[in-house]
């Protein structure tokens, strides 16, 4: 059987190198899509007026998306400045990004990879009275469309470039645009300055290699930096607290629903809290990546509206934010709806919604609540909902608050995912079985009942005091797309190893008839002559057809290896390519023309 039918790591200057300016607007798309400006046009509604690149090719219905989720609905009221976000679906056959994602997306996290399928949407609106306009209002948006989840950045960006737009219009939008792009493109794992309108703004770009939960980043030093950068601690978290500090007593119904992928509905008063509740919702199982869809501002006109709001089917699995209360009859068949209104404090506490049934769910003016008959697998945290709530009566900081509900919810999801991995981790063949005239082992399949075998020794137990029925909780968890996400996820790692494996050991295999091309190997005089000899004796035993079988398939592997930009020695590629080169100018003359044209 042929071993072959079944990589090297560039540095980090090739993701650097990907948006290095070669051509128009490279490092500015490897931030940013474009930079749209919304506006409301008397006859025509919602309107794109401006745009940056000018050459940017988003298609009509991306472009009619884009404006209708840049404008708060009628019954947001939102008056002044509003900043919130939203996610939209990409048209398929849509033209690539000139960023090299698979670079990128091969060193961060997971749940911040960029999408295939979606943009990201930053929006920063402005409604105010103004007397020369018809209709009364300035209502004008200004947007930034992205692939990376980057909304603490990107929103602290808006909060330096929007209040300026406003004033000064298309040539502020155009320096600034000229600025982002000459940024050096964002490589996980560096700390990167990033100036914009006279300030600069501070960033790590986290990587997959970082420690969870780990330190807050510091300000480097640099003398040279005019004036001292603007430090910012994180690039996408969100202050948790402030998302969650009206259902803090439910966080385990909350958390147990993102886990598990369910269909729910975010009804806040406005797309800011809309927004950022849902995007604190699909964080609070981080580092797991939330695989299924979620729109952190939803409206009526949304493409996918029919979709998501059909009653002959099921509701699909993804989360919802929405501000229009006609969604209240609209959603009635959903299993989960969590209804917000404006933060009320009862005494020095905000009050704290009730869970509710889906029953109560039928009027305009429904309460906040969480309506949903789902039972949780586990007891909540008593001891956190104490925690917090004192932290709340003592004036503790909202950063201190969000990292100690962060922490809460690190530990809670690494308790339920690591015998996953632990389990995950045994199915791979061992290191000693990968050998290089063989095709690889495979990877043994998941098996659920051997899984919860090795929960009594193994088990969350070990690491959450959190008690209740763990065992269900994995066995309803399996039927999720967030199980089916991250096991496609781990097995297209562990493959890309094991290849990895498989290329080194072939490299090892045929280091003897290359490494007469090293000093320390043999004499200079005998280059020529005592590798071919030895490469002679290896091919003898084998027919033309088998050569050149063995040749193509190596060079097969080769070019999926860099592809894919798998993880292996460095120098073993190249010493392969050696070793085909080698044989080829030992076969006769009409194979080596025949190889050359393949």
């Amino acid at each position: 059987m042929n071993p072959l039918d079944g990589p090297g790591s560039p540095g980090h200057e090739e993701a650097a190198d990907s948006g290095d300016g070669r051509c128009p607007w490279a490092r500015f798309s490897s931030w940013i899509e474009c930079a749209c400006v919304v506006t409301f046009d008397l006859e025509l509604g919602q309107a794109i007026e401006l745009m940056f690149p000018h050459d940017v090719k988003l298609t009509e219905k991306e472009k009619t998306s884009i404006c209708y989720l840049s404008f708060p609905d009628s019954y947001s009221g939102c008056l002044g400045d509003t900043q919130f976000s939203f996610r939209l679906r990409q048209s398929v056959g849509r033209r690539a990004s000139r960023f090299r994602e698979d670079v990128y997306n091969r060193d961060a996290p997971a749940t911040l990879q960029t999408e295939a399928s979606h943009f990201f949407g930053y929006v920063y609106f402005r409604q105010v009275k103004d007397v020369s306009v018809k209709r009364g209002y300035f209502q004008k948006s200004l947007v930034l469309i992205s692939r990376l989840p980057y909304t603490h950045l990107f929103h602290s960006l808006l909060q330096i470039v929007a209040p300026e737009f406003f004033e000064k219009l298309e040539p502020c939008l155009e320096a600034v645009c000229n600025e982002i792009d000459q940024w050096p493109s964002p490589v996980p794992g560096l700390t990167l300055n990033l100036p914009v309108m006279g300030v600069v703004l501070q960033v790590r770009i986290p990587s997959k290699t970082d420690k969870p939960g780990g330190s807050p980043v510091r300000q480097t030093a640099r003398e040279d930096l005019l004036p001292a950068p603007t430090l910012l601690p994180s690039i996408h978290e969100l202050d948790l607290f402030r998302c969650f500090q009206s259902v803090l007593i439910h966080l385990q119904i909350l958390w147990e629903l993102m886990l598990l992928g369910e269909p729910l509905v975010v009804m806040a008063p406005s797309p800011t809290i809309s927004s950022e509740t849902v995007l604190a919702l699909v964080s609070s199982i981080s580092p797991l990546k939330f695989c299924c869809d979620f729109r952190p501002y939803f409206t009526i006109h949304d493409t996918e509206f029919r979709e998501y709001t059909t009653r002959t089917q099921a509701p699909p699995n993804v989360v919802l934010g929405v501000t229009n209360p006609f969604f209240i009859k609209t959603f009635q068949n959903w299993p989960h709806v969590v209804r917000l209104g404006e933060i009320k404090m009862a005494g020095d506490l905000p009050k704290q919604v009730k869970v509710k049934k889906l029953s109560k769910l039928k009027t305009l003016d429904t309460k906040p609540g969480i309506y949903t008959a789902y039972k949780t697998f586990l007891h909540k945290d008593k001891i956190l909902i104490k925690r917090l709530l004192k932290g709340i009566q003592r004036k503790r900081p909202s950063e201190v608050q969000s990292a100690i509900l962060r922490r809460h919810l690190l530990e809670l999801t690494q308790s339920f995912i690591i015998p996953l991995e632990r389990y995950m981790a045994s199915l791979m063949p061992l290191q000693r079985s990968v050998t290089p005239w063989k095709t690889p082992p495979q990877i043994r399949p998941f098996s659920q009942d051997e899984f919860m075998s090795t929960l009594d020794q193994t088990g969350p137990q070990l690491t959450s005091v959190l008690k209740g029925d763990w065992m269900g909780l994995y066995r309803k968890f399996f039927r999720s797309p967030n199980f089916d996400g991250w096991y496609r996820h781990r097995h297209r790692e562990m493959t890309q190893k094991l290849e990895s494996l498989h290329l080194e050991v072939i490299c090892d295999a045929v280091s003897p008839f290359v490494c007469s091309l090293s000093s320390y190997c043999v004499p200079v005089d005998d280059l020529m002559f005592w590798p071919l000899q030895d490469l002679l004796g290896w091919t003898k035993d084998k027919s033309e057809v088998e050569i050149v079988d063995l040749i193509l398939k190596l060079r097969e592997k080769l070019i999926k290896a860099r592809r894919q930009q798998l993880q292996v020695k460095d120098g073993v590629l190249d010493k392969l390519d050696t070793f085909i080169d080698s044989i080829v100018s030992s076969l006769p003359e009409d194979l080596q023309t025949l190889l050359s044209t393949r």
